[in-house]
């Protein structure tokens, strides 16, 4: 085997470097990327990476078929073609469990085969959560096979997933032969089918039921202790001000100073207390409702105001304002969302693009924003309840939010949260008055429906490549006003691109300075004593594992140029070692961050991080056997 060279050594030296970005988040998933991009092209000497090159994958037809798949998908959503099918669902399954799970997982491994399986998880979240509520089941059982049933589909077409088309762009340099639309579909269609199968038995049998049925919101994150109601006293500091000023400490501590004869400094400003976290909900008086932090009425003595705060906090609340506790009967769901006024209570996820991810609520103040009140946070099973402001938020977690109604749209359209549980009303601001789906298709809907079936199919007979053809359906749907051109950029999630596009080089750099081949013949020489059907497994496994802890896009770029180093050193052809690890990436079950549609189920399921291998490592080590085998089956070692 010949030495590792210099150049190696320092590929290696970076490729250790990103894992290790990738897994502390230290940096954004796509900085890492970047620096990556910048540091092969500083180091060309060593990395045989040139700066034009470097670039290079900006242009490279997997991420534009991607950047456009992004767009197609948007404008089938927008049509309603998703809602409508979820509806079908509630019609069909009659409420029966069984059926509801094989309509869930069936429509969703299908659709995400043609449809980005984001906004397909998206839209069936609330849809799933809806139905549970509505029948009495608990939501945790439905939304792990959803996403798992998502991610099974992206393995049964080109455009499944953005990990096959980069795998088609590195077959293309390795092989020289680039996927078709559908050559993973033998075997993709196995996959999905043992995949399905796997969930409504077995699978159904290993997923936990973490959130109750029937729980209301306040019961579901188990606010009984954090929620409490005090009536404003005659001799109370806050009379006379809104609820604005009351909640800004410089104001009130002003009077409470004043009241209490405390100057302390020498330009005679009064001292400044420290604050309290209590956030006032509502305000009852004579009757009526107010949401608190949308009435500019000055509060009144005799007025009853619901608060969040944990109960060492209400107390001292009371106490420095003059403010009596009511018998701490529950506050209840029906209390805040059924008063008549503007705010209503939601349940809204952090997604993996979120623009409040790595940022502390103190820093974004919602609040004051949006006049949108945190009420509790949900990161997996632990609930936080208190002491938001220094809370750091994490893709996956999930918020419980006191909500205008006409502010949820505004969260969703700035990229903040993703709406999965709530009224009706706000799912109507979002999609649009009287959402619910019709009973059948709108021709506005079969437009795009049928500019995504053309784009697939001049690319399945071979009449263009798949990236023109997808740029070419992007052009017909802005044309013909299937989706407007500031919402198609808006559609693109160009976190993923700059990943995508500043990890390409780093396969490139393994394939010039021999690192790539000095892996593959320490793997090869395993072969020695198991045949390559086993190696094939292993390559499986291998890859199954590390995609579960770092993005897939990263395992592919670096396992794809090490498991065809290796089928070239054992002997056999190249083809066979590359899907396993296609097929691997796409499936990355053991982790709720291994995959962005695990992250977007992980709050509204309540689960805990090892539910997904709970679940997820029996599911896997049966695809390894199932997809190694078919693998060698279509394309014989």
């Amino acid at each position: 085997m010949a030495a590792l060279s210099t150049g190696a050594l320092v590929v290696f030296a970076l490729v250790a470097a990103t894992l290790t970005l990738f897994v502390t988040e230290w940096l954004p998933p796509d900085i890492t990327a970047i620096a990556v991009l910048v540091s092969l092209a500083v180091l060309e000497p060593y990395t045989g990476v040139p700066a034009r090159e470097a670039i290079a994958g900006f242009a490279s037809p997997a991420v534009v078929t991607i950047v456009a798949m992004y767009i197609l998908s948007a404008g089938v959503e927008e049509a309603g073609v998703v809602d409508w099918l979820g509806a079908r669902l509630a019609a069909l399954t009659g409420g029966d469990e069984g059926r509801l799970l094989a309509a869930i997982v069936g429509t969703t491994g299908v659709g995400a085969g043609f449809v980005n399986n984001t906004p397909i998880v998206a839209v069936f979240i609330p849809l799933v959560t809806g139905l549970s509520e509505r029948y009495g089941i608990s939501p945790s059982k439905f939304l792990l096979p959803l996403s798992f049933a998502a991610m099974l589909g992206g393995t049964l077409t080109l455009v499944g997933t953005a990990t096959n088309l980069l795998a088609s762009d590195i077959s293309r340099d390795l092989l020289n032969e680039p996927f078709s639309m559908f050559t993973l579909t033998p075997v993709g269609v196995v996959v999905l089918l043992v995949g399905v199968g796997y969930l409504l038995t077995v699978g159904r049998v290993l997923v936990p039921e973490r959130i109750r049925p029937f729980a209301d919101f306040t019961e579901e994150f188990d606010m009984d202790r954090h929620l409490a109601q005090l009536t404003v006293r005659e001799s109370s500091p806050l009379v006379g001000l809104t609820v604005a000023e009351a909640l800004d400490s410089d104001g009130v501590d002003a009077v409470v100073a004043a009241d209490d004869g405390e100057v302390a400094l020498a330009d005679g400003e009064p001292t400044e207390q420290e604050p309290i976290d209590v956030d006032v909900l509502q305000i009852d008086r004579d009757g009526e409702s107010f949401f608190a932090t949308a009435t500019d009425r000055p509060l009144e003595p005799g007025d009853v105001l619901t608060v969040r705060g944990s109960t060492q906090a209400v107390n001292q609340f009371g106490e420095r304002y003059g403010l009596r506790q009511l018998p701490r009967e529950s506050v209840t769901e029906e209390l805040l969302a059924e008063s008549g006024h503007s705010g209503v209570l939601a349940e809204a996820v952090v997604h993996g693009e979120s623009r409040l991810r790595g940022r502390t609520l103190g820093d974004v103040d919602l609040r004051s924003r949006f006049d949108v009140t945190v009420l509790a946070i949900r990161r997996g099973d632990t609930v936080i309840r208190e002491a938001f402001a220094g809370v750091e938020l994490a893709a996956g977690d999930t918020l419980l939010l006191q909500t205008p109604v006409d502010e949820i749209a505004h969260l969703e359209e700035e990229g903040y949260l993703v709406l999965t549980e709530g009224p009706p009303e706000l799912f109507d601001v979002i999609h649009g008055e009287g959402a619910a789906p019709p009973p059948r298709l709108s021709p506005r809907a079969l437009l795009p429906l049928g500019i995504l079936v053309a784009v697939i199919a001049l690319a399945a007979v071979g009449v263009v490549p798949i990236y023109i053809a997808a740029l070419g359906g992007v052009v017909a749907m802005v044309a013909t006003g299937s989706i407007p051109a500031s919402r198609a950029y808006d559609a693109v999630s160009w976190n993923v691109v700059f990943l995508l596009a500043g990890l390409l080089p780093l396969g490139a750099a393994m394939q010039a300075t021999g690192g790539a081949a000095f892996v593959g013949g320490l793997l090869a020489e395993v072969a020695v004593v198991v045949p390559p059907l086993v190696l094939l497994a292993l390559f499986y496994l291998l890859t199954a594992v590390l995609a579960s802890l770092i993005t897939p896009v990263a395992t592919v770029v670096l396992m794809a140029p090490i498991a065809v180093a290796t089928a070239q050193d054992v002997g056999v052809d190249g083809t066979p070692f590359l899907l396993v690890v296609t097929f691997a990436v796409a499936t990355a079950f053991l982790t709720p961050v291994g995959y962005q549609t695990n992250l977007m189920v992980y709050g509204p399921g309540g689960y805990r991080f090892t539910d997904y291998a709970r679940v997820g490592a029996p599911l896997q080590l049966l695809l390894c056997v199932v997809t190694t085998v078919a693998v060698a089956f279509v394309w014989p070692l």
